[in-house]
């Protein structure tokens, strides 16, 4: 938390906005493994009050790690979410070298049912997520996790850099060559202010993830329009997509996570809108994922869906990611 508020203050006086500082933990699987519910779940609650007290999110990583049938395990994380605001927390669905979790698939199906019905409104799931190759130090939640000595790194709203380098482009090939240059000359300077914090407090410096995450302010959908001059969802969809994605690995900066494509449908205003009109579904996201996305991010689901048809769906997300060895990972929210 010391650490943190040091490089809060730091970003903010080069005159950038911090939206959230979060911490992510080691992955606390023996905490769900070794200790009576009860017992878990109190000492839960004590970091949760931890981080209201400090101001901070908490992930607290993949309490599910092995690929074992976890009967116990959806019920008290529902109740996990129910008594708690700001922990966040996966399980593990696939993982290196190609390895699917094919009972923590069914697992995390039931637990998003379980934890769609706290709080009524579908929005509980916003807080877990089935995790695919997911690699430590990826700042993103709920799938965030750390490993080693302590360091930080960068995660970023940055949908408007590839609106202002779509801007009246026409073609992908162009506007992947307008956006990487972009990219290095704005985040630079974080990369640098960052790189300065590491060298005064001996925290290592582990990167930035440069998946462009849009704001209700900023939509990442926007610029793909405007590349193609057709709705998101429309063929050509794909290669606005793989645009971006060129960019974001020419970009020579240093990156860690997913440093891909996300397009959470829930938290853009253009996405959401293109959702309703029935323009693009489910299958099209997991194909946008295929030229390297962060997977189905807050995807609303009617509340009726079964645990066979979710298990059916995170186990294409974790097939996606271990054949194109990759981070993605779902975060799927049925509302009741």
């Amino acid at each position: 938390a010391r650490f943190l508020e040091v490089a809060r203050q730091r970003f903010e006086t080069a005159g950038w906005v911090v939206q959230s500082t979060r911490v992510a933990t080691q992955p606390q699987s023996d905490l769900y493994r070794e200790h009576p519910s009860e017992a878990s779940l109190n000492i839960l609650e004590a970091l949760d009050q931890a981080a209201e007290d400090t101001g901070h999110l908490v992930s607290l990583g993949p309490l599910i790690e092995d690929d074992k049938a976890a009967p116990g395990f959806p019920d008290w994380a529902a109740e996990l979410v129910a008594r708690t605001r700001h922990l966040y927390f996966s399980v593990v669905v696939a993982a290196p070298p190609n390895e699917l979790h094919t009972e923590s698939i069914h697992t995390a199906a039931q637990t998003i049912l379980a934890i769609s019905q706290v709080g009524g409104d579908g929005e509980a799931n916003f807080r877990f997520g089935a995790a695919a190759r997911i690699p430590a130090s990826t700042p993103f939640f709920p799938v965030a996790y750390h490993w080693g000595p302590p360091g930080f790194t960068i995660g970023l709203e940055s949908a408007g850099l590839v609106g202002t380098a779509f801007e009246g482009a026409t073609d992908p090939g162009t506007a992947a060559t307008d956006l990487q240059p972009l990219l290095e000359e704005t985040l630079g300077p974080i990369q640098e202010i960052a790189q300065q914090i590491a060298a005064a407090t001996s925290w290592p410096f582990g990167g930035i993830d440069l998946s462009p995450a849009p704001s209700l302010d900023a939509s990442i959908a926007g610029p793909i329009e405007e590349l193609t001059g057709q709705p998101f969802g429309s063929p050509s969809t794909l290669v606005a997509c793989a645009a971006i994605t060129r960019a974001l690995d020419a970009a020579q900066l240093a990156k860690c996570g997913y440093s891909g494509l996300m397009l959470p449908v829930l938290e853009d205003r253009i996405l959401a809108s293109r959702a309703g009109e029935g323009r693009f579904g489910i299958r099209d996201l997991l194909l946008y994922s295929s030229v390297c996305g962060t997977g189905l991010d807050v995807i609303p689901l009617p509340g009726n869906t079964e645990m066979g048809a979710l298990s059916r769906l995170i186990l294409d997300v974790a097939a996606l990611a271990s054949r194109l060895e990759q981070p993605l990972a779902a975060r799927l929210l049925p509302v009741p």
